[in-house]
């Protein structure tokens, strides 16, 4: 690497961690310190992620929902810094649509659901965004098989296929009635505020566990940029 990669890098690999503390900070506050209208403690089984950051619901929602804000601003110039690194076509495009969703991701904690409208296109494009951006990181991986590749790790491959799976479930089950909600509509309407509140609601799950997994998958972005690598 010349030294202006390896500066690009440092920098890419600073904002991108501390994006990623900022969202696992922001979530473990408000998650602790949760307590519905009835007193119940927050699950990942059974609460949205929109509840999380909403107002006058959750004691915390400003911590969460700053830190999906300013977080996601810190991992938008982690994209930034390190799509001028790229070694191909693909991941350029697929660090060029993670700004998009990023910026989408920010919308959701800048306009919670108290917002109803601007917070429920946040994350609809947030979603799409981040499916696409994945999609093409896949393809890049794929395109480059068996030859020097700056942004993957060992077990890229299989955690990009995964996260790109659980992304299309969620977008899928968002477009369909699935008879697992209340009236029988799209559950991006109908995620929040459900009651009587089942124990485990399905579309929950699917929310966190993609959520999760593209976050994780973040971080093996993000960690391909660290110091050993950018000496190599």
């Amino acid at each position: 690497m010349t030294s202006k990669e390896q500066k690009l890098s440092k920098l890419a690999f600073r904002f991108g961690l501390l994006g990623l503390l900022g969202h696992l900070i922001g979530l473990l506050a408000a998650s602790l310190g949760f307590s519905d209208y009835s007193g119940q403690g927050f699950s990942f089984f059974n609460f949205s992620l929109s509840e999380l950051g909403q107002y006058g619901h959750s004691e915390l929602a400003v911590v969460f929902n700053g830190g999906l804000f300013f977080g996601s601003l810190s991992l938008v110039l982690f994209a930034l810094f390190a799509l001028q690194n790229s070694d191909g076509p693909w991941v350029l495009t697929s660090f060029s649509v993670l700004v998009s969703s990023l910026l989408a991701l920010a919308c959701v904690g800048l306009f919670p659901v108290n917002v109803y409208h601007l917070h429920i296109l946040g994350i609809e494009y947030f979603f799409y965004f981040a499916a696409m951006s994945v999609a093409a990181y896949l393809i890049y991986l794929l395109r480059r098989r068996g030859r020097p590749k700056r942004f993957a790790l060992r077990g890229s491959l299989l955690l990009s296929g995964l996260t790109l799976g659980l992304l299309l479930v969620f977008i899928l089950m968002a477009h369909t009635d699935d008879g697992m909600v209340a009236n029988g509509t799209w559950f991006y309407h109908d995620l929040v505020m459900v009651e009587p509140r089942p124990e485990i609601r399905f579309p929950v799950i699917m929310e966190w566990a993609a959520l999760f997994s593209f976050m994780g998958w973040l971080l093996s972005l993000v960690w391909t940029q660290r110091e050993m690598r950018r000496l190599d």
